[in-house]
């Protein structure tokens, strides 16, 4: 398969999408109208926002440790090919889904039917899991892509994204299957993970 030199084209088009996808997640926190505010308060309507304030913030980490993620990969490999492109394609098509189950979230989170919301939210960071695992999976099934130091000396770097990425989404379907059963758990469950991972992730690049 014809391999590409330099990442410098992809890594700014995934920046790009990216930041759209969490700069998207603020707008669906909604100004209270007038009439409401002065019917029952603006402090009181704003302390009623808290569902979306919870659904973006927990989507809002998960976002930005992935790009956090996705930028130490590119650390690590310094060439590409047509299937590496089409498996970061996906894994930034789930990322920029992330804001519609974020929305269902804060909309239903107290409604009866919430699980709906919460399994299509975690639903939806399982299958970021799975393909940032694959995308993974393919740089590092030959080495052949990534850089000279990370093929020869097997660094800690590579050697922990591959355990997280073993590990990941086994964790995420829990999650996912919890949704069913209690939405508040699941829930609080992927933002335990996501911050998990993320303060690893800064122990392993000390």
């Amino acid at each position: 398969m014809k391999r590409f030199k330099g990442t410098d084209r992809i890594e700014v088009f995934s920046d790009g999408v990216i930041a759209i996808a969490i700069t998207i997640l603020t707008l669906e926190i909604k100004v209270p109208d007038h009439i409401a505010v002065e019917r029952h308060g603006l402090l009181h309507l704003l302390i009623d926002l808290w569902p979306s304030y919870l659904s973006i913030i927990t989507s809002f980490i998960a976002i930005l440790v992935i790009w956090e993620k996705h930028h130490w990969m590119f650390t690590l490999i310094e060439r590409t090919d047509r299937k590496f492109l089409y498996w970061n394609g996906l894994l930034l098509f789930f990322i920029s889904f992330l804001p519609f189950p974020t929305a269902l979230l804060a909309e239903y989170l107290l409604h009866p039917e919430a699980k709906v919301a919460a399994s299509i939210y975690t639903g939806t960071v399982l299958a970021i899991s799975l393909a940032f695992k694959g995308l993974w999976m393919h740089v590092t099934k030959d080495n052949n892509l990534l850089n000279l130091k990370a093929t020869l000396v097997a660094t800690a770097e590579t050697k922990h994204l591959t355990r997280q990425n073993r590990y990941g989404p086994p964790l995420y379907f829990l999650a996912f299957l919890i949704s069913f059963l209690s939405e508040g758990l699941s829930i609080s469950l992927c933002l335990f993970l996501t911050l998990f991972f993320a303060f690893h992730d800064s122990l392993a690049q000390k």
